[in-house]
């Protein structure tokens, strides 16, 4: 189920104490001999008076601590709010990073979701600073209550309105605002398609929202039902769904400019429910596996927001939507597949279904010759053991790979980058088919990453005879964000409990950076 609400964000040069919103906020660090109040040029003789409280106030700096204090002498505001953004890092301009602003705006607006206005007092001297600070506070305002049964919860929406504190004239800032505001909903799309139940999010219903939120946009999308898949051979996708009454779905959407400098192609894992199939997983293991479809649902956002951004890139999303159940035509352990494009693979276990599906969709996009393919999954719970769940791991072509990690750190994201160990895709070998879809138990995440490779095919211009396969291949890069994608704990700065968005941001960052191929 999809969210309309979007929050307002404005910039305003109003002076801090004159502002009149439900609640104004101020950033607190941890310095080091104290808190200390951080800086904003429109602050006053009421806010300067606070700096000297802080200690008395209780606060501390520490990241996501707020304060509330009603009706403060010399405020406007009905509420001063004091948000922790953590140690000063010696940062021009305030002395705190970009992310330590963004992730403060969040937390503060997150958890200030029954007032109606917000005002952050947050450093925004910079338009680097004004983008962080807005993007976490669209970031931050963020609920999921359509499932709950009282008319007042699901009534209930986040922060609406929100004003970004600075001197910086409209020229400067309504770009920031705009791009932030576009990243944000992106991020929220995502969230929302993770958080809806299997129930109700499937691959039929899925690529039905696809449809319907692309009929006015500049996205072009085509849908492979059941007998479409089989016709044409996508016997991943078909293996995989072939155990579920809710029939399997391929969607292509595009977003191609009038003169692309580039053709980017995402290909996003869309599970809607994993149970494992006749390889089932132990019930405490299904729970939170709707979280399953997180790539494709992020291939979607990513490719819509880059239509909304305008952006000189081609990009086309591949969803490879399938819901992973047990019956009596389920595949089986020791079946053979045929992938699209011909390659086979012997099922040895029907849990190891991810790169099934995934397989089919990077021939598909491969045949298309773009410049890049990056493939988006929560494919291995070794990614969570390498790398825990807040850092999402890259593999790949090493200029992708490192160009994507760049990104994310641009972005603000966490993702890091693994290796792809030249021995991992001798655990693939089959005795009947061409590949296994188990490869060696230690190092799983780089050896799924190996098996993925297999699927990618040949630049346009690749000499046939070139024994490099390296070097042939379509550059490629896959992200594995099974922990990331998904906060099974309390909420933290701008990410929610339930689905994370991850990934969004680094995409779009990694898009806007391409450059002419």
């Amino acid at each position: 189920m999809i969210n309309d609400f979007k929050p307002t964000v404005s910039a305003v040069s109003s002076a801090v104490e004159k502002v009149d919103a439900d609640a104004l906020v101020l950033g607190v660090a941890k310095g080091p001999e104290g808190p200390i109040l951080l800086p904003n040029p429109l602050a006053d003789k009421a806010a300067r008076g606070v700096a000297d409280s802080l200690q008395a106030l209780g606060a501390s700096g520490a990241a996501d601590q707020l304060l509330r204090l009603p009706g403060v002498d010399g405020f406007k505001s009905e509420t001063l709010v004091l948000i922790g953004v953590g140690p000063l890092t010696g940062e021009p301009d305030g002395g705190v990073s970009l992310e330590a602003l963004r992730r403060a705006a969040g937390a503060a607006v997150r958890q200030l979701s029954s007032a109606d206005s917000v005002a952050l007092a947050l450093p925004a001297a910079t338009v680097d600073q004004v983008t962080a600070v807005a993007e976490g506070a669209a970031l931050g305002a963020y609920s999921f209550p359509h499932f709950k049964s009282s008319e007042e919860a699901r009534s209930k929406t986040p922060v609406a309105h929100i004003a970004v504190l600075t001197e910086l004239k409209d020229k400067h800032t309504k770009p920031a605002l705009e791009r932030a505001a576009v990243v944000a909903d992106a991020v929220r799309a995502v969230r929302d398609l993770v958080n809806t139940p299997p129930s109700h999010l499937y691959p039929e219903s899925f690529a039905e929202i696809v449809k319907t939120q692309s009929k006015t946009s500049k996205l072009k999308v085509k849908v492979w039902d059941e007998k479409d898949l089989e016709k044409d051979g996508f016997g991943g996708l078909l293996g995989v769904g072939s155990g579920s009454s809710r029939k399997p779905r391929l969607v292509r959407v595009e977003y191609s400019p009038a003169k692309p400098i580039a053709h980017i192609a995402l290909v996003g894992k869309g599970i809607t429910f994993d149970s494992g199939g006749l390889s089932l997983k132990p019930a405490n293991a299904m729970v939170t596996m709707k979280l399953d479809m997180a790539g494709a649902a992020t291939a979607y956002a990513v490719v819509r927001a880059a239509a909304e951004l305008n952006l000189p890139v081609k990009v086309t999303s591949w969803l490879c939507l399938a819901e992973n159940m047990p019956s009596d035509t389920a595949q089986r352990p020791e079946d053979v597949i045929t992938i699209y494009g011909g390659k086979t693979v012997e099922v040895l276990n029907t849990d190891a279904e991810g790169r099934l599906v995934m397989a089919d969709g990077l021939v598909a996009a491969s045949e298309e010759h773009p410049d890049a393919i990056i493939d988006i999954a929560t494919l291995t719970g070794a990614q969570m053991i390498a790398l825990g769940v807040r850092t999402v791991g890259v593999m790949g072509n090493d200029d992708l790979r490192d160009d994507l990690v760049e990104a994310s750190q641009d972005a603000g994201e966490s993702h890091w980058a693994m290796p792809i160990p030249e021995e991992a895709r001798s655990g693939f070998d089959s005795e009947v088919a061409d590949l296994t879809n188990t490869g060696d138990r230690f190092g799983g995440m780089l050896n799924a990453a190996a098996f993925l490779r297999e699927f990618v095919g040949d630049r346009a211009d690749a000499d046939p005879k070139a024994l490099d396969a390296e070097a042939k291949r379509i550059p490629w890069a896959h992200i594995d964000l099974a922990g990331p994608a998904f906060n099974e704990k309390a909420p933290y700065g701008y990410t929610p409990k339930g689905g994370t968005g991850v990934s969004v941001r680094t995409l779009l960052t990694y898009l806007e950076g391409v450059r002419r191929a």
